[in-house]
């Protein structure tokens, strides 16, 4: 049993060297945000390897809480995998009950202690969640009075069986969530079996429309995306932006989030144009198109969220390989927002760049994840979907000659900076 707050085990002794930390969002049926699962994964880098899942769990834990919790989730849940050594641990101390999800896999072997363990920490205010249930077996039901959700992996389950298993679980009260849902249709038939909850990358895929036309409020921020990236004078800009009311309202709102860091507020958008200069304009215009169609009642909050973390990650990244070079970082963020974009407009990647003129280094990292900003946008991608592509990661941190600790400091710190965004953004 580990006992996490005694001094021999200090928080400092468990500084997150040794592995990832992948994020996953899990959204209602509306599609909004509802909370995101916590997925680490061993670093095979350096002597000090993690080797049992107690301590990764228990260092996980006790960083997340160390750099505080609230920049990992945000206003989301988030759901921990937690195993039967973890759970008669006296590790729950770090972990704000009220926004921890506490997930058990159907295979886990329980003992009396442990029903005990998990009653105890139900009576605390934990919840508990079982994943990967493919059957209604004993086991399963000497589990199912002490968790809140249920999750079923849509990869490994005929749709003939989670039509009997739904309902089922349904009748007990309780929540069912749909893991490795990859496709819109997959989506469609468990929303239509009544799941509450959906984690999976579906909402990021391309659904490409001939002859899609870009919104009226869309095509007036890439108007004015144009004008900021050309020559145009300050006067112009301003004129440009005014002819739009919510535009120009949604923009102030925007450039006084606490994520861009003026010291003042900003009041008029001549003051916006002068104070935040042209780059971190064209910044706040990327990140409005994808809180428009949110605005319109279409949830693209997750969207939203991923393409404001990818641009901020790409972005501290650049920043800490290339420190010299300024206009790197801001090439970055623009990498990292983009590459959604064929998501948000259902228009071929080749087709956007006709529209919005990019270099060719931009180019080749959006079209073949090419060069220095292909690698960034990859290794994103890599952390994003960490479960299926944790392979892929040491080598591409060894060609950035960057450490795990950096990597995860990064993501932490654009989590949280991308949290503050959307949260002024809609």
């Amino acid at each position: 049993m580990i006992d996490i707050s005694s001094n021999d085990m200090s928080l400092k002794s468990l500084r997150v060297r040794e592995f990832y930390l992948g994020r996953q969002p899990i959204l209602d049926r509306n599609q909004a945000l509802f909370g995101y699962e916590l997925l680490f994964r061993n670093a095979p880098v350096g002597p000090a390897n993690i080797s049992s899942d107690l301590s990764a769990t228990a260092s996980v834990i006790a960083h997340a809480a160390q750099l505080g919790m609230e920049k990992v989730i945000g206003d989301a849940l988030g759901f921990v995998n937690v195993d039967a050594d973890v759970i008669m641990s006296d590790i729950f101390s770090f972990l704000p009950r009220e926004k921890v999800v506490l997930e058990v896999v159907e295979t886990m072997k329980v003992s009396p202690p442990v029903l005990n363990r998990m009653a105890e920490l139900v009576g605390h205010g934990f919840s508990f969640a079982l994943d990967d249930v493919t059957l209604d077996t004993g086991h399963v039901q000497s589990l199912l009075p002490l968790v809140e959700y249920i999750k079923m992996d849509m990869r490994d389950m005929p749709l003939s069986t989670l039509m009997k298993l739904a309902p089922r679980f349904k009748q007990d009260n309780k929540k069912l969530v749909a893991e490795k849902v990859e496709t819109r249709e997959e989506f469609k038939n468990c929303l239509d079996l009544g799941f509450d909850y959906f984690q999976g990358y579906y909402f990021a895929k391309p659904v490409i429309m001939s002859g899609k036309k870009l919104s009226p409020s869309q095509l007036a921020v890439m108007e004015l995306m144009t004008l900021v990236t050309s020559e145009a004078d300050n006067l112009e800009i301003e004129r440009a932006i005014k002819k739009d009311v919510s535009l120009a309202l949604n923009l102030l709102r925007l450039v006084n989030t606490p994520a861009v860091g003026a010291r003042q507020r900003i009041d008029s958008l001549s003051q916006a144009v002068t104070i935040l200069g042209r780059r971190q304009l064209q910044r706040w215009l990327q990140i409005m198109l994808y809180a428009e169609p949110a605005k319109r009642g279409h949830s693209m909050t997750p969207l939203l969220m991923l393409a404001t973390t990818r641009g901020r990650l790409l972005e501290l990244l650049a920043n800490k390989l290339r420190p010299s070079q300024r206009y790197v970082a801001d090439v970055a963020f623009t990498v990292g927002i983009m590459s959604l974009m064929d998501t948000l407009f259902g228009i071929p990647m080749s087709e956007i760049l006709a529209q919005i003129p990019v270099n060719d280094e931009v180019a080749d990292a959006l079209m073949f994840r090419g060069g220095f900003f292909g690698d960034l946008l990859k290794l994103a991608e890599c952390i994003e979907r960490i479960e299926e592509l944790e392979d892929h990661i040491v080598p591409t941190l060894r060609d950035l000659a960057m450490s795990t600790d950096e990597l995860v400091e990064l993501e932490m710190a654009a989590f949280e900076w991308s949290d503050n965004v959307v949260r002024y953004a809609l």
